[in-house]
């Protein structure tokens, strides 16, 4: 009997990730984008008739961010429409795939793209590799200068100064990556919510990887 070498399997089928209750996946593809927002609206909004402009607002963010992450190579995005007490947790994540731009140059490894990070500096900028069941992943932290940094124009409109976390991962006997982007507004409560991201991420499993 013979067994087929590592470097012959075939990478990952797919992946999982364990989300928080209350947080619900936006498919992000023109086709099924705006059923999609309107079908996780109904859910939030159900038994609330009063506040249409509201709902119409959200609408449009909603659609607005679907729109930004398709364009920018995202394969999935989460809206944490999470509750604690009355309010609710805005947080979001986007998983895109990262694929070498040109075939024969591979992408550089995590390592040295850490220690080029950490190289260019980068106000309010935190670079280090960590390590998740997964296997090792690049973590960038970005915080505002400031919790009361005030509102920066985004593409024409305005948008709250964020806290966000990227985990970039190598993807097993591929010369893929996979690059997990997690953002919240909550500034004053940061160090919480990245301690909620780093949970999310040390939860990431390969699917129909060969052992």
């Amino acid at each position: 009997m013979s067994s087929t070498p590592q470097r012959d399997a075939a990478p990952p089928a797919d992946y999982q990730l364990l989300l928080p209750q209350g947080w619900f996946r936006v498919h992000i593809a023109p086709e099924r984008r705006e059923q999609s927002v309107d079908a996780l609206l109904e859910r939030q909004f159900k038994g609330i008739d009063n506040a249409p402009q509201i709902k119409m607002e959200l609408r449009k963010e909603l659609i607005r961010q679907a729109a930004r992450a398709f364009d920018e190579g995202g394969i999935e995005l989460y809206i944490s429409l999470q509750q604690a007490g009355s309010l609710t947790i805005p947080a979001s994540l986007l998983v895109t795939l990262v694929t070498p731009r040109d075939p024969k140059v591979p992408l550089p490894s995590l390592r040295d793209l850490a220690e080029s990070l950490k190289a260019e500096g980068g106000k309010g900028r935190t670079v280090s590799v960590v390590e998740l069941a997964a296997g090792s992943a690049m973590k960038v932290r970005v915080d505002p200068e400031s919790a009361s940094t005030r509102m920066q124009p985004e593409d024409g409109d305005y948008a709250l100064p964020s806290v966000t976390v990227d985990y970039q991962l190598s993807i097993p006997r591929s010369d893929m990556q996979l690059l997990l982007t997690f953002s919240t507004p909550l500034v004053q409560i940061a160090d919480a919510m990245v301690e909620l991201f780093d949970a999310v991420a040390g939860s990431l499993a390969w699917k129909g990887a060969a052992n």
